[in-house]
């Protein structure tokens, strides 16, 4: 991956799954291409993905699938056609990667990880002729059109391709190449920049000392949590600043925008989703007897001593002798919820080039020749592969849009 004289047909800047699938496009297609990344290595983001089991996508029914991705679906949704799960699936399986169904319905690689799948893709992409730029900071363009970088030693080249596709993510786990700063290139060209914001993200509470401290790293297990009307199974993580986890992800962005309105927000967590309001009054509603209330609700209800001190944290040290108040608790537990996480700790980012300046193809319309994927437009969706395959969609759309830009020339 030494570095080469930067006179490509086409660049891609950027080098996560978006860049990466546009390259394979358009190499695939006799394209010479040259692949620019910041980071040292390409992929960085896409490694830490499998670090939990690489979630490629979902197998749910397409139409469903497509709800997922709420206001941007019209946009998405052709691209996400052209390049479905099952093709996603085809693609790893071609680069010796198998996936399973999991019993969520997430689809994953057999092997788990995400590091044998980058392996096999970087080598069939130098097999096809891409040529790798690392450590190469794309600065924008020159009075003259070109791309500008900066190189590690701190050397500035330019670059002066027949198109270009910019594929350079979020603004989330900067660390492994991501960091945002195109925002403010692109917006000096007249490009409309919807704010980059926490997307899958976690949640500051204002824990007491006391809860913080023993409760900090464990799990709510087998909850649902609700918000405005949507309700989620699964799993939180309490943390010493609040709380993360895949059911609190799937509510984010209606609690981060509630946030941003409001000042807070109010997520309700059902401790025993699985019991009727019914069945848990009449389970309290036995004599107490000389038990105390926390061992009385761990043998009434089988709740572990995290969940029966986030009722204590909600409403105070005393709980409701009631049985019908403590049931209506232990179903909709308020947690006060004061701010996303940072940006930086978010797994993903909203906000990004606003849809309408991008045509059918992904091209920008103030830049002709200039192509947009990936996480850098603004679109999101929960964790579940719906992200992954947003991405590697408007990649492949992204060398499609540019195959019909140079067609004609």
């Amino acid at each position: 991956m030494d570095d080469p004289t930067p006179f490509p047909t086409v660049a891609v800047i950027g080098g996560g799954p978006a860049g990466l699938i546009a390259a394979e496009r358009l190499s695939r297609a006799g394209l010479p291409v040259t692949l620019y990344d910041r980071m040292p290595t390409p992929g960085r983001k896409f490694l830490m993905a499998g670090r939990g089991g690489l979630n490629l996508t979902h197998s749910e029914p397409l139409e469903t699938f497509l709800g997922r991705y709420g206001t941007a679906r019209a946009f998405l949704a052709p691209a996400i056609e052209a390049f479905p799960p099952a093709a996603l699936r085809d693609w790893a399986a071609g680069l010796g990667q198998p996936t399973f169904v999991g019993s969520s319905g997430r689809v994953f690689p057999a092997a788990m990880k995400s590091t044998p799948l980058l392996r096999a893709w970087l080598a069939r992409l130098q097999s096809q002729g891409v040529q790798f730029c690392l450590h190469w900071d794309w600065l924008g363009w020159d009075e003259a059109g070109r791309l500008r970088f900066r190189r590690r030693d701190g050397a500035e080249e330019t670059a002066g391709p027949a198109a270009t596709v910019l594929a350079l993510g979020g603004a989330s786990w900067p660390r492994l190449g991501s960091n945002g700063a195109w925002v403010e290139i692109l917006s000096a060209r007249g490009i409309a920049v919807a704010p980059l914001r926490p997307a899958n993200c976690g949640f500051e509470v204002g824990w007491s000392e006391v809860f913080k401290q023993r409760f900090q790293g464990q799990p709510l297990k087998n909850v649902a949590l609700s918000f405005n009307g949507r309700t989620v199974r699964g799993e939180a993580m309490v943390t010493a600043y609040g709380l993360e986890g895949g059911a609190v992800y799937a509510l984010a962005s209606g609690l981060r925008d509630a946030i941003a309105t409001h000042g807070r927000a109010v997520l309700h967590i059902n401790l025993c989703p699985d019991r009727t309001a019914a069945d848990l009054r009449a389970r309290l509603g036995r004599p107490r007897g000389k038990h105390s209330m926390s061992d009385f609700l761990r043998r009434a209800l089988g709740l572990p001593p995290i969940a029966i001190n986030l009722m204590r944290e909600a409403v105070g040290t005393s709980l409701p002798e009631s049985p019908d108040a403590l049931a209506d608790l232990a179903r909709a537990v308020p947690i006060k919820l004061k701010a996303p996480a940072p940006l930086e700790r978010a797994i993903s980012t909203a906000g990004g080039i606003a849809l309408t300046e991008l045509d059918g193809n992904f091209m920008l319309r103030r830049l002709p020749g200039v192509f947009a994927a990936g996480e850098m437009l603004d679109w999101e969706a929960p964790t579940g592969g719906y992200l992954l395959q947003g991405t590697f969609a408007s990649g492949a759309a992204a060398a499609r849009g540019v195959g019909a830009w140079l067609r004609p020339q």
